[in-house]
């Protein structure tokens, strides 16, 4: 498991493009039977994905989260982006296709994962926060989801949005989890931009095919700076960064939050004339 620490605003606007995919970007979570997770002390949210092929893997606490089992003062979010696979929760086992999520509450010890074919291996992207009380775990199927229409064709940003952990879907102590499904043709998200002091998010961009990135603006709204994103690779953004993008072709997006609340409609919006 890889750390990182804060970033102050006034420090981040003097970062070089290195040091800004160095901080922020996370790349290479998808490695054949492997658990590959970076820990930020940004809200010490955890991010990263698992891809069983030969093997199953079950998760393993380390000395970067002090506890003797992974969820033990944690909670989890898990969606599916690959094949077919499973989820054992201290023997339960839950079915996952792809677009299928699961939400794991605190206190949860033996978590395995498995793909039912290696030729087509599952790969479970997953966010996790601190908690403070166990709820009970809940698959939620992309029909399960919340959604939520956004955008239109004229701005070239219609878009669904489906909340998986949130509220009217299941209780959790303070991590929210979606995903986001641009229309054909679209390629914007979230413009006019946002930000939210009371929560911290992270962005995993996938479905972005071979040869088109994203440009994930990040920064203060009057210091923006951008990341170029490539397939199955995430965005660390900090409560005082926007978080927008535009592609150069369609893609899908997995959002995640934790902080203070779990009001998703608490936004500070920018103005676009204040954007620089």
């Amino acid at each position: 498991m890889e750390t990182r620490h804060s970033v102050h605003p006034e420090n981040a606007k003097f970062y070089t493009t290195d040091e800004m995919r160095e901080k922020f970007l996370v790349q290479d979570m998808f490695q054949k039977d492997e658990a590959r997770f970076v820990y930020s002390h940004i809200d010490r949210i955890i991010v990263g994905g698992i891809k069983p092929v030969s093997n199953e893997l079950k998760l393993e606490a380390g000395k970067e989260i002090g506890a003797d089992y992974f969820l033990e003062r944690r909670e989890m979010g898990v969606i599916n982006i690959g094949g077919a696979g499973s989820v054992s929760i201290d023997g339960e086992k839950f079915d996952l296709d792809n677009r299928d999520g699961i939400y794991i509450g605190m206190g949860n010890k033996e978590i395995i994962f498995k793909s039912k074919d290696k030729e087509n291996p599952a790969k479970f992207y997953i966010n996790s926060a601190p908690a403070h009380k166990k709820y009970k775990n809940k698959k939620i199927n992309i029909k399960d989801a919340k959604p939520q229409a956004a955008g239109s064709e004229e701005n070239s940003n219609k878009r669904t949005i489906y909340k998986y952990l949130h509220p009217d879907v299941v209780d959790t102590c303070q991590l929210l989890m979606g995903m986001t499904l641009l229309e054909p043709q679209n390629v914007w998200n979230t413009m006019p931009c946002h930000t939210h002091a009371r929560r911290m998010e992270v962005y995993f961009y996938f479905d972005i095919e071979e040869d088109n990135v994203v440009w994930h603006l990040t920064g203060e709204p009057n210091e923006t700076r951008h990341l170029v994103v490539r397939n199955e690779e995430a965005v660390i953004s900090p409560s005082y960064s926007i978080h927008s993008g535009v592609g150069t072709g369609n893609y899908t997006f997995i959002w995640g939050m934790v902080g203070e609340n779990q009001t998703f409609s608490d936004m500070d919006h920018v103005d676009m004339e204040d954007l620089r």
